[in-house]
């Protein structure tokens, strides 16, 4: 496994944390909460990732060939559609909360 995706995956966290730290805004705050969990995307499918592995799905494989764990891509689709979903949510709430505080 590459020392890349490691890199990539603590920098993107870096950078959302330094933005949810820093936001005064609350649409912004939400971008980067959303920045922040794009990390666990690529800090999983590098997990999962095998070099020269293909997908398991195909019945042409030889027994014993290397192959990437679909489990780690079904957990990550699954964390895109669970972020997607508490983005909107947070977005609708922020909404709501400008309407009650807008004179």
């Amino acid at each position: 496994m590459s020392l890349l995706p490691w890199v990539v995956s603590f920098w993107l966290f870096a950078v959302g944390l330094y933005g949810i730290i820093t936001s005064r805004h609350y649409v912004h705050l939400i971008g980067c909460i959303t920045v922040a969990q794009s990390s666990t995307y690529v800090l999983l499918l590098s997990a999962g990732y095998r070099w020269g592995g293909g997908a398991p799905i195909f019945f042409d494989h030889p027994p014993g060939t290397a192959a990437v764990d679909p489990v780690v891509q079904a957990l990550v689709l699954t964390d895109i559609v669970v972020g997607a979903t508490v983005t909107a949510l947070l977005l609708a709430l922020v909404l709501q909360l400008h309407k009650r505080a807008a004179p």
